[in-house]
């Protein structure tokens, strides 16, 4: 998995390449935390997806848990070029009831702006 983060104003943008499973999901979660823990500026979260070619049950699970982090502090997740297999994946588990999809950064920014 190739993972890389960036604070864009108060959320961070987590690009996450290859797989988000079992065996990469804890350092999903590490980097995540750190990046929160280091900066409490940070609100929202903004996952890229272009890259992510599986994502499994703890996958989703490392997701869900970052939400509820981010959640307790007023905050959003969104999710932003996600491909179509993981949009299904996504529905299915209901994590569409929780996480706003949006086409592109800008557009997940707009969004966090309110417009």
């Amino acid at each position: 998995m190739l993972l890389s983060t960036e604070k864009k104003g108060n959320h961070l943008l987590v690009k996450i390449g290859g797989e988000l499973d079992l065996s990469t999901s804890p350092r999903f979660r590490e980097k995540v935390e750190e990046e929160l823990n280091y900066d409490p500026s940070i609100k929202h979260l903004v996952l890229d997806l272009q890259d992510t070619t599986f994502i499994d049950s703890s996958g989703l699970g490392v997701i869900l848990g970052r939400f509820k982090r981010i959640s307790a502090q007023g905050g959003k997740l969104l999710a932003v070029r996600v491909p179509s297999h993981l949009v299904k994946v996504f529905e299915l588990s209901g994590l569409l009831r929780i996480m706003e999809i949006c086409p592109t950064p800008e557009d997940a920014q707009k969004s966090l702006l309110g417009g």
